[in-house]
């Protein structure tokens, strides 16, 4: 689920204790250095963090004793064993990959309109691709049933801590059914591809990761000819956005949900503790922030759906790691002065009563949007996860919309 950048600065920082066994996934050390003296009494004058070695207990093992918190340590419904298997650390791929085998029947009989209403006849691969980076990433695609026209493609952007087979496995399923061949990957450190779980060392770097892997798949041979268009959710949104404002010429349209593009002043960090910040992110990077608040209530109007996001049992809920929250203000701020730049056709779809991502952000992306072909649609008492969290009818025209932009933008027309 989509993550709020509205963080408490004055918070608790957990590191893990050292693990001399464990590796990093990315390329480096994922062992940041345990805080010395000296930088505990720099965070504390800053006023950025309070120090409480008990934040949050780890067994023998080193498992987080606390994960899934908002679940209150068990999903409702499945067995022991299963919950047992969700538990457990996620800090690596290859476990992240055996939970989500495990749980993909649960999945299924979910009580969801994106499940319940998927059409059964979509083709579909997973692949795990290595990349220049080394970085192996997981990619999946959902291609128009056997006899139905490909009138463009669409790539997918997931939200902080969300992966894209989970809710988006039936967005892409109605997309592929009206004619779309839709693509979408995981971060590196997000959903089945390597990394260290939750961690963002530079949002330059995921977006060139993205792009990277994007513009392998535009070399497909079912892809020839085709328009090109990006989706991006929340956090995604940003992703989105820089892509297309590094390799403008690369998108024939750029599609925003409940964009992450701008952070509003209230909640911008004073300069002094953003600069300590910075230097605590490049002392402990990896170091987990806290107070996090728990924000589904305010992402999803739906109760009931909120309750069956529980079982995206892959995605990264503990609390945001240092690094990650200052790359997330630093790209936004990048993206909040280019705005004026954005010069390919444009959907912003966003939620009027939106709490995690601000709908008159979407609005200030519009007017400044240099693009003439440029699109902006706000639903009424609709919170942020427009895509899986509100009634069933709301949800149904979310995609609809999509559908019938990109209809009028594909090359079929």
């Amino acid at each position: 689920m989509a993550m709020s950048l509205r963080l408490q600065y004055s918070c608790l920082i957990e590191h893990p204790p050292p693990n001399p066994t464990r590796r990093s996934l990315i390329g480096r050390s994922s062992l940041a250095p345990p805080p010395s003296r000296v930088t505990w009494q720099l965070a504390r004058r800053s006023g950025v963090i309070v120090a409480n070695t008990t934040a949050i207990d780890r067994d023998s093992n080193g498992k987080n004793s606390k994960k899934k918190k908002a679940n209150n340590g068990k999903l409702e419904g499945v067995s022991e064993e299963l919950n047992l298997l969700a538990s457990q650390s996620l800090d690596r791929a290859p476990t992240r990959r055996r939970v989500r085998t495990a749980f993909l029947e649960v999945q299924k009989n979910l009580d969801h309109v994106l499940f319940k209403m998927a059409p059964k006849d979509i083709q579909m691969e997973e692949t795990y691709e290595t990349n220049s980076k080394g970085v192996e990433i997981f990619w999946k695609s959902w291609l128009p049933p056997v006899g139905i026209s490909r009138k463009a493609a669409l790539f997918f952007c997931h939200g902080y801590g969300d992966t894209c087979t989970f809710f988006f496995e039936g967005i892409a399923k109605q997309m592929a059914h009206a004619g779309y061949a839709v693509y979408a990957m995981d971060y590196p450190g997000f959903g089945l591809s390597y990394g260290l779980h939750g961690y963002i060392p530079s949002f330059d770097g995921m977006v060139d990761h993205v792009i990277e892997q994007y513009n392998r798949i535009k070399g497909r041979k079912e892809l020839q000819g085709l328009r090109h268009f990006l989706l991006g959710q929340s956090m995604g949104g940003a992703v989105a956005l820089k892509a297309h404002l590094k390799r403008p010429a690369d998108w024939d349209g750029v599609l925003l949900v409940a964009p992450m593009c701008k952070i509003a002043e209230d909640v911008t960090p004073p300069g002094p503790v953003l600069k300590a910040l910075s230097f605590l992110s490049v002392l402990m990077p990896e170091a987990k922030l806290f107070p996090q608040k728990d924000l589904g209530d305010l992402a999803f109007r739906d109760p009931s759906k909120l309750k069956i996001a529980e079982f995206n049992v892959i995605s990264y809920s503990d609390q945001m790691r240092l690094r990650t929250a200052v790359e997330l203000i630093k790209a936004t701020q990048d993206i909040e002065s280019k705005l004026d730049k954005v010069s390919s056709p444009l959907l912003i779809l966003h939620g009027a009563a939106d709490k995690v991502t601000d709908p008159h952000v979407s609005q200030y992306l519009y007017d400044k949007a240099s693009t003439h072909d440029k699109t902006l649609k706000l639903y009424d008492d609709s919170y942020h996860s427009i895509f899986a969290g509100e009634p069933d009818d709301r949800i149904a025209t979310v995609i609809t919309d999509i559908i019938t932009w990109l209809d009028s933008r594909s090359s079929a027309n």
